[in-house]
Parts: structure tokens; C-alpha cells; sequence
């Protein structure tokens, strides 16, 4: 059974930083490209970050570009987004991706709310 669980969300202020995990299970993890999402409310979803499963490629949506940091450990099985600068605008339901060939498998989303 394949599950991504993501922690690290929470409230913080406008200026402030969280750290987003994402452990994987009941997957090759190495073989897959991983990804944070994110789901504002009255939005649709949108990519924030994708790492290639070598971790040597990455891409950022513009509006995170130098503040956000995706990252991965095969050893752990784990993705992880560094949120810097935070802005009440990144609020919203973050959620973990894995990608390989024609499967994607989806975390259950971890609230983030920067107040201003």
C-alpha cells in the first residue's frame, strides 16, 4: 500500500519559515519524481516544487522562486519543501506527489496559514 504522509504545517507570520515533510511507503521511492502542491481556498490546485528522482533537477512555480527549497533523501524515503519569507498568499493546503511512468500517488495535504 502506497502512502505519502506530509507534516510540518501550521500558523506562522507573514516573514517566517516552516520546514514540509514527506514520507513514502510501499514505493521505490529512488525511482520517482516527487512534488509539493498547494490548494488555496476558491483556487485550483497548483505545482509549488518538483525534484527529479536523482534529486539533480529541480523546478519551482515563479512565485516561490527564491523562497522556497525542495529537497529529497532516498536513504529516508523523504521529500522536503524549506519555506522561507512566507507570505499570507502561501496559505493554503500543501500537498506531497510521487510521479514514475504512468503512476502518481497524492499525500493527504497539510494545512499552511501565514498571517499578516
Amino acid at each position: 500500500q502506497v502512502q505519502l504522509v506530509e507534516s510540518g504545517g501550521g500558523l506562522v507570520q507573514a516573514g517566517g519559515s516552516l520546514r514540509l515533510s514527506c514520507a513514502a511507503s510501499g514505493i521505490t521511492f529512488s525511482h520517482y519524481g516527487m512534488g509539493w502542491y498547494r490548494q488555496a481556498p476558491g483556487k485550483q490546485r497548483e505545482l509549488v516544487a518538483g525534484i527529479s528522482s536523482s534529486g539533480g533537477s529541480t523546478n519551482y512555480a515563479d512565485s516561490v522562486k527564491g523562497r522556497f527549497t525542495i529537497s529529497r533523501d532516498n536513504a529516508k524515503n523523504t521529500v522536503y519543501l524549506q519555506m522561507n519569507s512566507l507570505k499570507p498568499e502561501d496559505t493554503a493546503v500543501y500537498y506531497c506527489t510521487a510521479r514514475f511512468l504512468s503512476q502518481n500517488y497524492w499525500g493527504q495535504g497539510t494545512q499552511v496559514t501565514v498571517s499578516s
